[in-house]
């Protein structure tokens, strides 16, 4: 028994910014962040009342519908996020609430850029034991609500966004292959929030510090991504003898175009193999990868060999190989 993805759902705002509006906002210039980090543009969901949970029960609902599948039917929901709703309850419960999954248990894992991964790793093993036959994978993010716009290093960076995958038991050989999972906790210290936890709770002095806002030390997550994100996925493929010939796709985090391409050159993959949707959406956090899968849908094959693979604050790391399993609709 193995899991398998049935279905691809996604959801991203209507708002475009720009980077000709960011640079109204800080000191910066749409030819800074395009040839430092691959990024245009990227959707922001400006509506105050709406949050993560809003986007990812926009992207289940488009997944139930793609899928045919009724809401009743969902067995379990992972929501990867890091841009809760709220401490508590879990945005997966909102998520079900809002989407008519009744019948589903959910909770949420918060591994930042890794979480869509890690929720993927937890989720294959559910339907493994043969208990789950359907369930939803979600990577939601309203990352726009920690972004401080006056921030030159962090501004441009991100986007918002919700990407979801139906995971389905299958005894033909397809679906998830093998996974490597990382971490390093001494990354705490270079990509943060560093206010509204137990560490250092919400009061008016951390929000006037700017405190609940995203902080991050570039060269130092730069150079751990490049490394760690490239070597993970070389290893998976040494692991399961896959060739760069053998492999039909990359789907690598988005979150600069020098980690992407870097990866890919270690990988022995042309660029033509690596989905690249950066310069549209920016970093979605959790959402970067299924929204890949969502936008290449059509032109995936049943049989691929598809080599997932991201890096993350933590620090997280890790690399999936799967094997698609459906031709396009």
């Amino acid at each position: 028994m193995n899991a398998i993805i049935t279905g691809v759902g996604a959801y991203v705002p209507d708002y475009v910014l720009t980077n000709e509006e960011i640079s109204r906002m800080v000191d910066t210039t749409d030819e800074w962040i395009s040839t430092r980090v691959g990024i245009k543009e990227r959707r922001i969901a400006r509506d105050p009342n709406q949050a993560s949970s809003d986007l990812g029960a926009k992207a289940v609902e488009e997944l139930l519908r793609k899928t045919g599948t009724s809401p009743l039917d969902i067995d379990l929901l992972v929501c990867a996020t890091v841009t809760a709703d709220m401490a508590f309850p879990a945005t997966g419960n909102i998520v079900c609430d809002k989407a008519g999954l009744t019948n589903a248990f959910s909770f949420d894992v918060n591994a930042a850029c890794s979480g869509f991964l890690y929720a993927m790793e937890v989720a294959t093993n559910f339907v493994r034991t043969g208990k789950y036959k359907k369930v939803i994978v979600l990577g939601a993010e309203k990352m726009s609500a920690i972004v401080d716009y006056t921030d030159r290093n962090t501004s441009p960076l991100f986007g918002d966004a919700a990407g979801a995958v139906m995971l389905e038991p299958s005894e033909e050989g397809l679906g998830v292959q093998d996974s490597i999972l990382r971490v390093d906790g001494s990354g705490r210290h270079h990509l943060y929030q560093k206010a509204g936890g137990s560490l250092h709770p919400a009061s008016a002095e951390t929000v006037a510090a700017k405190e609940h806002f995203i902080h991050q030390d570039g060269q130092i997550v730069f150079k751990h991504a490049v490394s760690n994100m490239a070597d993970v996925a070389v290893e998976i493929m040494e692991r399961n003898g896959l060739s760069s010939e053998e492999l039909a796709w990359l789907v690598p985090h988005q979150a600069n175009m020098r980690i992407i391409e870097a990866t890919a050159r270690r990988m022995g993959l042309e660029r033509s193999k690596v989905m690249i949707n950066i310069h549209k959406y920016g970093n979605t956090t959790s959402a970067t990868l299924p929204l890949c899968l969502w936008e290449w849908e059509s032109q995936l094959r049943k049989g691929d060999n598809i080599i997932l693979a991201t890096f993350g604050a933590g620090f997280t790391w890790g690399a999936m190989y799967l094997k698609w399993a459906y031709d396009p609709q």
